[in-house]
């Protein structure tokens, strides 16, 4: 559905996005994963056609973005991070003045608009305006317009940001749902626990370039193993560590040690530094993030 090959986007000398590759396929959930200023929104930008590529290959659907943008976004269907909705209209005239967009007959759009209220919960607030909706009414809401036009691609950018638990997992619901109805969908995520959730396949990007690509799990077992031992950052701790030829990595007062074989590293460090206090966990998809890109805060 999407096959970028050594795409390239540069403003005024500054390279945003640097030569990177990658492919979705029809059906699937992509993420885009990577601290601000990584380059995923301006790929995912590229991919909506509305910011030209500046070299390389992308195209959607055989189509290519910089010659053939009205073609795509008829099969597109866009969820932006903000809630841009119109509030001097209802929940139901919203969507009917979007599907005008999209030039879909009234009858056809009224028949659409019952379907997808009814899909997101959202049929009871019909002649509601858009100012007495909570955060997760607006978040369905603002999905369910971008799905109007019947999208075969939709694209996600930060689908349940600023949601609680239970309005965010009912998002999920749903773009489970789409999915299992053939609709490819690409995502940009801060959640790591959602992309992991989620995500069929995605990709961790920094300074414009493609680190790491694959399932969640693939990533997290290539990166880091399938579990991490936490203990204290000591010159005895080390030596064992080095000893044993464990892969680990310091952290000021701390150290990760990346495992396939929790127990027997826990082991080895309850017998040689019996003092030392010691965890062990299943290792994340926030923990190859964190490898990869950096613990140090990003503006």
């Amino acid at each position: 559905m999407i096959v970028a090959k050594g795409l390239n986007k540069s403003f005024d000398g500054f390279v945003a996005v640097d030569e990177i590759s990658f492919n979705v396929k029809e059906g699937e959930i992509f993420g885009f994963l990577g601290p601000n200023g990584a380059g995923k929104t301006t790929t995912m930008n590229m991919i909506q056609c509305i910011s030209p590529k500046t070299s390389g290959t992308l195209e959607v659907m055989g189509m290519d973005v910089n010659t053939h943008q009205r073609e795509i976004k008829k099969f597109l269907g866009v969820v932006p991070q903000e809630n841009n909705l119109d509030p001097d209209l209802t929940v139901y005239e919203n969507l009917l003045a979007y599907s005008r967009y999209f030039n879909i007959p009234r009858e056809i759009a009224e028949k659409r608009i019952d379907e997808l209220l009814n899909f997101v919960q959202l049929t009871g607030k019909r002649d509601t305006l858009i100012e007495p909706l909570s955060g997760g009414m607006k978040r369905r809401l603002v999905l369910i317009r971008a799905l109007i036009n019947k999208p075969k691609i939709l694209i996600l950018d930060e689908p349940t940001v600023g949601l609680d638990p239970q309005a965010r997992h009912l998002i999920w619901e749903k773009i489970k749902s789409l999915r299992s109805r053939g609709v490819t969908i690409v995502l940009t995520t801060h959640y790591l626990e959602e992309a992991a959730r989620l995500c069929d396949r995605l990709v961790i990007m920094d300074y414009g370039k493609i680190l790491a690509e694959g399932s969640p799990s693939e990533i997290v077992r290539e990166y880091i193993g399938t579990d991490i031992v936490e203990t204290e950052n000591d010159p005895s701790v080390i030596a064992c560590l080095k000893r044993h030829a464990a892969r680990f990595e310091t952290l000021e007062d701390t150290v990760q040690i990346y495992t396939e074989n929790p127990q027997e590293i826990t082991y080895q460090l309850l017998k040689e530094c019996p003092s030392r206090p010691i965890t062990a966990r299943q290792a994340s998809l926030e923990d190859v993030f964190l490898k990869l890109t950096g613990k140090k805060l990003r503006e």
